[in-house]
């Protein structure tokens, strides 16, 4: 059963399949933080859109696995990225639930998206070939990233949960620790297995 797992894995059909989910995905994320990133001051641009940049990380890792490679550094900033922002994403839409009292059908496609991107990233962790430095690199800009969004005020817009700004920066700084944790047990404490696309 689990070889059949990572089969399905290695497929050409089933990257390609990915590919075509998320490509189309991260274009969409960035016209979602259109109306931020209108507003941003052009130096902290590439720290905004934080969901649609972990995609577009992914799209890459993807199209190194169909030409048969591997880009350890892209697939240490995917992994990470996906799950930090994917959970955030699930756990802000609900904490959005609870303030407002239900859940509107928009909330309900960003949990199940964002969930899935949690998800996708890890699946090929078997066959990323991260090392320790790729990770301090990725740390650094996950890190970099929460000062940004956190101390310059740049993290994305959600206005009903404003008041709560302090605890979600908390939260988010330690959903890094655990994003970047769990990438290192998953990928380089574990090593690797080959990857042969099929």
């Amino acid at each position: 059963m689990i070889s059949q797992f990572f089969y399905l894995l290695k497929s050409r059909p089933f990257l390609w399949f990915l590919l075509i989910i998320n490509v189309p995905g991260t274009i969409y994320g960035y016209y979602w933080y259109g109306w931020q990133l209108a507003d941003t001051n052009p130096i902290f641009l590439l720290f905004v859109p934080d969901s649609p940049t972990a995609s577009l990380f992914f799209c890459f890792v993807l199209i190194a696995f169909l030409l048969g490679k591997n880009w350890p550094l892209m697939e240490s900033l995917a992994a990470v990225t996906l799950f930090k922002y994917g959970i955030w994403a699930v756990v802000m839409n609900m904490m959005v639930m609870v303030v407002e009292g239900e859940l509107s059908l928009i909330a309900l496609m960003l949990i199940f998206s964002h969930l899935g991107m949690a998800i996708e990233g890890l699946l090929f962790a078997p066959f990323y070939k991260i090392k320790p430095w790729h990770l301090i690199a990725v740390a650094i800009w996950t890190f970099h990233n929460d000062v940004i969004d956190y101390v310059f005020g740049q993290m994305p817009r959600y206005s009903m949960l404003s008041e709560y700004t302090s605890a979600i920066g908390y939260f988010t700084f330690w959903l890094s620790i655990v994003s970047l944790a769990l990438v290192y047990l998953l990928s380089v404490r574990k090593g690797h297995f080959k990857l042969s696309i099929r």
